[in-house]
């Protein structure tokens, strides 16, 4: 191996073109592949922007070609040389009209034959490729994908700046305090028997920002959650985090719609049409059977209650008299895939997640057959199809339950599972707010009303005279917005108020001392002089998935974990030793499962 000493790069390897013939360069990189040809040896060179080849011939200096006769796969080299144009060209590659000549090589790595080929769509397993993540890293696939986040992040920090904000870094190191999934815990050596939380959010210290006098307030922050593992959520995230004084919700909105415009102009050429469009909560349920809606395809919910009100069918019937609901979707031309066979595979899902069954019809060219038509009289058959819009070819699909809220879950989740098996076209961003949530969430195994978001959000002005006497009718000043069926940002507009946070301590039986000690610190900001403000956090990590669509967050964050929250390239989390436990006043004891 030798030494860089005498050679300064001049150029990467992906931004030469036709334009840089007869110019003398220097590039450094990793070699992609080598081609002996006998008197004739090429190198694609590979860094961050591209590959280049590497010409050497039979006027090369013979301890040059030499050296280029003992490169291999993953050698790290170091070239300089003229470029010319290829004899051969290269179309499907930016670089491919020209090659540079080499008259200097030097071998600045050798490297050991890696685990998997280092190309685009590597078809090895995910869990080898993150033992080896730096191999896996300089794929030109995932090298992009990590070049969008720092250019989405650039662009983040760009707009926000332009619009009056500062970046305020908040502590990694915080009191634990709820905020709807565990904490990471981290034990104190000096006040032992203590602990401080990795922030689940800047929350609280953000808040305490607009207090102090900053008025407009963001940050790239890290922000760390101890909850189950899915292919968009990691232990470990980024938030664009922001929070604004002196505004209301719609100020919060038209900050983020600007800033969600800028970035998919500049990192995608994307126009983004504002306003966005807007949902309410119940809007959204009753019409997609989700509070992240993926609005791209149609097949809307239908509800089929009135019709179900006294129909023959006990099922639909029963569920109505016990105050739910029936309702369905229509699988538009899904009779030749939806065949008896895949419904009963759907029924068994519907049932995986709540329903106790699933009601169907298929409209064939041959004629209709259905579950449950011989419970019917043709009038009310002839209204569930009016009322679907079904036609010959399509599949009705029908959930029926004394609960309201789980028959518009179930078919949510139905939607998109029919989508998948018809494999309807997904295309395109669209973005949409989801507003008005509910204040409260009914607990089924607690048996009563529960906090839906964090205690100091705002409950909308017109509902505050239900508070204590009809919670199911309280709605937050609080709001979503949603990429493609992905939740992007959550946020609202806090309260301020000292006697309505206490009515609020107050119905969430928070007791005053209780409250005091879970967030006395900023109670007592609060006294002196709190300004009207609100915010909201969208997840980076989340963002840059769904611009580039990939299918999971590893494909777009550089060292991620997997489904058992461990990192296998580090081989964390991992036991320490004795003696750093004994520091911290800490004793591990393991329990036989």
């Amino acid at each position: 191996m030798e030494f860089i000493t005498g050679l300064k790069r001049t150029d990467y390897c992906g931004t030469l073109t036709a334009k840089d013939v007869g110019r003398e360069v220097t590039v450094f990189g990793w070699v992609q592949r080598q081609r002996d040809l006998g008197a004739l040896i090429f190198i694609d060179l590979r860094d961050r922007t591209g590959i280049v080849q590497l010409a050497f011939d039979d006027n090369t200096d013979r301890a040059v070609f030499d050296k280029a006769f003992s490169a291999r796969s993953e050698f790290v080299l170091g070239a300089k040389g003229v470029v010319r144009e290829r004899s051969s060209k290269n179309l499907e590659i930016p670089t491919g009209e020209i090659e540079i000549e080499v008259k200097e090589l030097r071998i600045l790595a050798k490297s050991e034959t890696p685990p998997f080929e280092i190309v685009e769509n590597c078809q090895t397993s995910e869990l080898t490729r993150l033992k080896y993540r730096y191999l896996d890293l300089r794929r030109p696939d995932l090298q992009k994908n990590i070049l969008m986040r720092h250019k989405i992040t650039k662009i983040a920090r760009d707009y926000f700046d332009e619009n009056g904000f500062i970046e305020i870094e908040t502590p990694m190191l915080i009191k634990s305090t709820p905020e709807g999934a565990r904490d990471f815990l981290v034990p104190s050596r000096i006040h032992k028997g203590t602990f401080y939380a990795l922030p689940q959010s800047p929350q609280l210290y953000k808040q305490l920002s607009m207090v102090a006098g900053f008025d407009r307030y963001m940050q790239i922050a890290r922000c760390f959650r101890d909850e189950d593992l899915r292919a968009d959520r990691q232990p470990e995230f980024t938030q664009i985090d922001l929070e604004m004084s002196f505004v209301d919700m719609e100020d919060v909105l038209a900050v983020g719609e600007g800033f969600m415009k800028r970035v998919f102009k500049e990192a995608l050429d994307v126009d983004i049409q504002l306003p966005l469009p807007r949902l309410t909560y119940k809007e959204a349920m009753e019409r997609y059977g989700s509070d992240k809606p993926d609005t791209r395809f149609a097949m809307e919910l239908c509800d089929l209650t009135d019709i179900a009100a006294n129909c023959g069918f006990g099922v639909f019937k029963g569920a109505v008299e016990a105050g739910g609901s029936v309702g369905a979707i229509n699988a538009k031309n899904g009779v030749a895939k939806l065949t008896r066979k895949e419904i009963d595979k759907l029924t068994e899902y519907v049932r995986g997640i709540g329903a106790k069954g699933l009601a169907w019809v298929r409209l064939t060219p041959d004629g209709m057959t259905s579950s449950f038509a011989k419970f019917m009289t043709e009038d009310e058959m002839a209204k569930i199809m009016e009322k679907t819009g079904a036609e010959t070819g399509d599949v009705i699909l029908i959930v029926a339950d004394s609960k309201k809220s789980l028959v518009l879950s179930v078919l949510g989740a139905l939607r998109l599972e029919v989508a998948n098996k018809l494999e309807i076209e997904r295309k395109g961003y669209n973005l949409l707010w989801i507003t008005e949530f509910p204040f409260f969430d009914w607990d089924e195994d607690l048996q009563q009303f529960v906090a839906m978001h964090h205690p100091f959000t705002a409950p909308m002005d017109e509902c505050l005279n239900y508070l204590e006497t009809d919670k199911a009718k309280v709605r937050a000043k609080a709001y979503d917005l949603v990429l493609n069926g992905i939740e992007l940002s959550s946020g609202s507009i806090r309260i301020t108020n000292p006697d309505l946070q206490q009515r609020i301590f107050d119905l969430l039986g928070l007791s005053k001392e209780e409250a005091h000690k879970k967030f006395g610190f900023l109670l007592e900001a609060f006294k002196y002089g709190a300004p009207p403000h609100g915010g909201f956090g969208i997840g980076l990590d989340r963002l840059v998935m769904q611009m580039l669509q990939c299918e999971t967050l590893r494909d777009v964050v550089a060292f991620p974990k997997v489904q058992n929250a461990s990192e296998p390239m580090t081989e964390c989390p991992s036991s320490v030793d004795t003696e750093q436990l004994e520091e911290l006043g800490i004793a591990v004891t393991k329990t036989e499962e």
